[in-house]
């Protein structure tokens, strides 16, 4: 997968990414299912516990539930090195699915591929049970900051 140059810097760390998408996803507040592991340089590092109601017919995790944690994990990236604005947005996100997501936990491991004054470029590795189960690209929009 590709990496980023190393030369962005969180400017959030975990716990604060946390709580923003928690409190910006205010209908999961009490149970909501992603949970942050790690901000660092480039990356950010989520679980998704997906629960009964994230499951298709067969007991595998549904795409759309894949594909909402593919773009909360480009949302937490830009979170965590942007500035902390919830305002920042998707713009684009394509999926790829690789293998069905067997129920339990996915981590996420979520890039930032370009970042520049006002578009974030980032990938998403979506992983199930030690294997790849589906991988996404995607771009956020940097809303410019106000003047007073």
């Amino acid at each position: 997968m590709a990496t980023t140059d190393g030369n962005l810097s969180p400017i959030l760390g975990k716990d604060e990414v946390q709580r923003i998408m928690a409190d910006g996803f205010g209908e999961y507040h009490d149970d909501f299912p992603y949970e942050v592991l790690a901000v660092e340089p480039g990356e950010v590092r989520i679980r998704f516990n997906a629960e009964k109601r994230h499951l298709r017919p067969g007991g595998t995790i549904s795409g759309p539930a894949l594909f909402t944690l593919a773009d909360i994990g480009g949302w937490a990236c830009a979170l965590s090195h942007v500035r902390g604005d919830p305002l920042i947005v998707t713009t684009n996100v394509n999926i790829n699915f690789m293998r069905k997501a067997e129920a339990g936990p996915v981590d996420a491991i979520c890039r930032i591929l370009k970042m520049g004054r006002t578009l974030l470029v980032f990938e998403v590795e979506m992983i199930s049970q030690g294997r790849c189960a589906a991988h996404a690209t995607g771009t956020y929009a940097i809303p410019a900051v106000e003047q007073d």
